[in-house]
């Protein structure tokens, strides 16, 4: 059996356009979520929720692949970012930022699986993983646009998809959400690759 890879059978929704927005209608998938508070860059409950996150995951992926010989890409991070007042979301007030860490997961993963996995994960980390949730997720219509480039500079194409969306007819309606299709740890800084997505409605 081929290794399966959501990225492709999703192009759409993970490979957009770094030069032009994209209008996308994203259904409801499935994934892990962690939620949190504060700045990422210096939370340890950020980095905690991603070493559990990947963890989980590739239990998953493993025991998959070795009880049923079904082969998949593990799909890479994904962040919903927000905050209570919406005017003080920007990069200069991080702490304030509250977040969704997550990872996509096949529609062919159950629940059961997923228990299963942070059951093994707990026992060999000695480690409680009741924050993690397994759920459904839908965006619907939303925008979206590659960023490449360090994750501090994103603020041109924020700007430039928010601009989009008020000239279009379209106003926010859901959370800030960024997809790092690039590890920071095996890439520099100037080539790092991030789907930026907006869901939106039409102005009434």
């Amino acid at each position: 059996m081929d290794k399966i890879d959501l990225k492709k059978d999703l192009q759409s929704l993970y490979n957009p356009s770094a030069k032009v927005v994209s209008v996308v209608e994203v259904p409801s998938l499935n994934y892990l979520m962690i939620d949190g508070a504060g700045d990422p860059n210096t939370s340890p409950r950020y980095q905690s929720a991603l070493e559990t996150l990947y963890a989980v995951s590739y239990t998953v992926k493993f025991k998959l692949k070795k009880v049923n010989g079904v082969d998949y890409t593990v799909m890479p991070l994904e962040g919903l970012w927000w905050t209570d007042d919406p005017s003080r979301f920007n990069l200069q007030e991080k702490d304030l930022w509250k977040w969704t860490a997550m990872i996509l997961q096949p529609d062919f993963v159950t629940s059961e699986q997923i228990h299963a996995a942070c059951t093994e994960v707990e026992r060999k980390k000695g480690v409680s993983l009741a924050e993690v949730r397994f759920e459904s997720y839908c965006e619907g219509l939303a925008v979206q646009i590659m960023h490449i480039g360090p994750y501090s500079a994103e603020g041109p194409t924020i700007a430039r998809l928010h601009t989009y969306i008020s000239e279009n007819g379209y106003e926010l309606n859901g959370k800030h959400h960024e997809i790092y299709l690039s590890d920071p740890r095996r890439n520099p800084p100037e080539k790092l690759k991030t789907v930026i997505r907006q869901p939106v409605r039409r102005k009434q």
